[in-house]
């Protein structure tokens, strides 16, 4: 590492950040023949391939990485100390990646997109896969910016920020055999189960729970998005026990029936987490309040409605209009 040229070091940053050449051409005001001329010296260095072809994009190897992770912060403190961040989003070129699952995209991508086009026209913003298997790994290995996703899956070293705490409730279509009496455990597990696996595991925290119990269940089905949920319950015997959110807007429109579960499953709190590597990125901060402000605004317009709270007290409203109607 001996008269390393500083110069190196600040463009393997860019490229680690923006997972491209071609980025981190955008990012510095280079061309890029001379962001690749300078990986291939990077490459004699510190001999190691450092980045490898990944579809369209590069993968940093192991070397690369753990680079990364010790200069990444020095650097950082240089950067700001010579040139201080700013960013102004009218004029700023930049390419986000948010690891997440496609019920926050639903949630939360239209609002941001809506936004860009008002006030960032430059910038774009891009899902990567999430799952409860890379929860943990997306962000030390750089495969994205922020992750959105269930709070207890993240690292604890990890800057995060709560969006909302959500509810499991058990659902299926309105005229299901079920809907129209109370969910008892044993009724439950005669049922045929709907489970969305992003993981593609046929287990969840449900059978989890049941195994503890000596129970089982048959999950008939397997999804690996929140989004075809609500079609396939309206249209199948099918019933899941998902987050309030998932099936929100149909059960508020009644065309979905929502029961609360005959097993405990604690609520669910959802997050937004980022690497203290990026504690002093004004795009990030940017990007991080916006996406808190949407996440937390479409929540309140369903969330809330559809909690078990609101499902009690339903159910209380109903019963007591029952026994009103059998008096007279």
């Amino acid at each position: 590492m001996k008269n390393i040229d500083l110069n190196l070091l600040l463009i393997f940053d860019a490229v680690m950040t923006e997972s491209s050449i071609s980025g981190a051409a955008e990012r510095l005001s280079m061309t890029q023949p001379a962001v690749s001329n300078a990986v291939a010296r990077m490459r004699q260095v510190w001999n190691d391939p450092l980045f490898i072809k990944d579809g369209r994009g590069i993968k940093p190897t192991t070397f690369a990485l753990s680079l990364w992770n010790q200069t990444n912060g020095p650097l950082t403190m240089i950067k700001d100390a010579v040139n201080p961040q700013e960013f102004d989003p009218s004029t700023a070129k930049r390419r986000f990646r948010v690891a997440c699952a496609d019920i926050m995209v639903d949630l939360v991508w239209l609002p941001m997109r809506r936004l860009i086009e008002r006030e960032a026209p430059h910038i774009d913003l891009h899902a990567v896969p999430y799952s409860r298997l890379n929860a943990s790994t997306i962000l030390p290995n750089a495969e994205a910016d922020l992750v959105i996703g269930v709070l207890e899956d993240m690292r604890s070293s990890d800057r995060k920020e709560l969006l909302f705490q959500g509810e499991y409730v058990c659902a299926m279509r309105r005229d299901h055999p079920l809907a129209s009496q109370e969910l008892s455990l044993e009724r439950y597990l005669e049922a045929d189960h709907l489970l969305v696996s992003l993981s593609g595991d046929a287990e969840g925290f449900v059978d989890t729970a049941l195994k503890q119990m000596g129970k089982s269940r048959r999950v008939a089905v397997t999804v690996n998005h929140f989004a075809s949920v609500p079609a396939m319950l309206l249209g199948t015997d099918l019933i899941s026990v998902v987050a309030n959110t998932v099936v929100a807007k149909e059960a508020l429109a009644g065309k979905l029936h929502i029961t609360v579960p005959p097993v405990a499953i604690p609520s669910t709190q959802v997050a937004v987490s980022w690497h203290a590597r990026h504690d002093r990125d004004p795009g990030l901060h940017w990007l991080r309040e916006n996406i808190v402000h949407f996440a937390r605004q479409e929540w309140a317009k369903y969330g809330p409605a559809c909690c078990l709270q609101t499902l009690a007290c339903k159910a209380s409203a109903m019963h007591s209009e029952k026994s009103r109607k059998e008096l007279h």
